[in-house]
């Protein structure tokens, strides 16, 4: 990698400092109520803890970088979804090799979102209205297949929650899913999303396919989304139908925690996972000083409201100095002729 490539980089990421403040912050704080927090013994169970609110809200993020308000309110009931597909009709059927499986869940996720995608960017559905129909679809679905908690997972996916030797399984996936997303922003896709987020017209004017953009993020939100089911079946070691929906929740507000725009066109999937991480470390925090389950609601619903009360703050002034800067700018005139 140049260190042109790595300075471009450092920009793109510049956004994250704040969200890996916060994110150091409650680590601190979680070692300081709970000290065995950070044993090596207990690396691979907290990673595999968390790894649904981080997955869910990688789902969430290329949907919103998209702009037009693209949040997804299906991720938390697909991945409750995929993981009550695997238990209840993937493994029964046969088909709980990891080569088998772990195309099977891909192509789901594909399908799911693309679903999404096509009823926003084609059939011109808001995306709330669009992924609410989802959201209710996938929950329905789920507990009409698995009414009750149950069912059983491959010994390898069950392996994959906890270690291989020294390395937690959930560390192998998170770093599949970034050198993904590096490759995918050594390609044009990456910088037509951001474009299409920032300004969808001067995008379209640019030639640029915005629905084709739009399908695409959707696909990878889908995708994403079935990785959390497949996590999640891993964590549980069986499935059950009510666990996915709460996660919607926690993947908007880690968007929000992580410093990604909502308005679209800003941020990227770093920002999303050290939410996610936030999130997993708020909750741990609050378990951990014996917050009940209805006061963890209550926080719950807090943790969303001040989340995107700080991002809409921030991104009101980002606009603020935008529009500063360029009024600030020196206004170029032609030389005038003389003689």
């Amino acid at each position: 990698m140049t260190n042109a490539s790595v300075r471009r980089l450092l920009s793109e990421s510049s956004y994250a400092a704040g969200p890996a403040l916060i994110v150091l912050v409650l680590l601190v704080a979680n070692i300081i109520w709970q000290s065995s927090f950070i044993d090596s013994s207990n690396w691979a169970s907290t990673l595999a803890l968390a790894s649904p609110f981080v997955l869910t809200a990688l789902a969430q993020t290329p949907p919103v970088l998209s702009g037009q308000g693209g949040l997804d309110l299906s991720v938390g009931p697909f991945a409750g979804f995929v993981s009550v597909l695997i238990v209840a009709k993937f493994v029964p059927a046969g088909l709980g090799a990891p080569e088998l499986l772990i195309p099977l869940v891909l192509l789901t996720g594909v399908a799911g979102g693309a679903i999404n995608g096509i009823l926003v960017a084609y059939v011109r559905l808001p995306p709330i209205i669009a992924t609410l129909g989802a959201y209710l679809f996938y929950t329905g679905i789920a507990a009409e297949i698995l009414p009750t908690p149950g069912g059983k997972v491959p010994g390898w996916l069950a392996q994959l929650a906890e270690s291989y030797g020294p390395i937690p399984g959930t560390l192998i996936v998170f770093i599949a899913i970034a050198a993904g997303w590096l490759l995918l922003s050594r390609t044009a896709y990456v910088r037509h999303l951001l474009g299409v987020g920032g300004d969808d017209r001067a995008a379209l004017t640019a030639g640029i396919n915005v629905s084709l953009v739009r399908v695409i993020a959707y696909a990878l939100a889908g995708v994403l989304a079935a990785l959390a089911g497949l996590m999640l079946a891993g964590s549980l070691q069986s499935a059950d139908a009510t666990v996915g929906p709460p996660l919607t929740i926690s993947s908007v507000a880690a968007i929000a925690l992580g410093g990604i725009s909502l308005a679209g066109g800003r941020g990227g999937l770093l920002g999303a996972a050290l939410g996610g991480a936030s999130y997993y470390l708020i909750q741990n925090l609050l378990t951990v000083v014996h917050v009940s389950a209805f006061q963890l609601d209550i926080a719950d619903g807090a943790i969303l409201i001040v989340a995107l009360a700080l991002s809409g703050g921030l991104e009101r002034r980002r606009r603020r100095r935008g529009v500063r800067v360029a009024q600030l700018a020196p206004v170029q005139t032609s030389p005038v002729q003389t003689g």
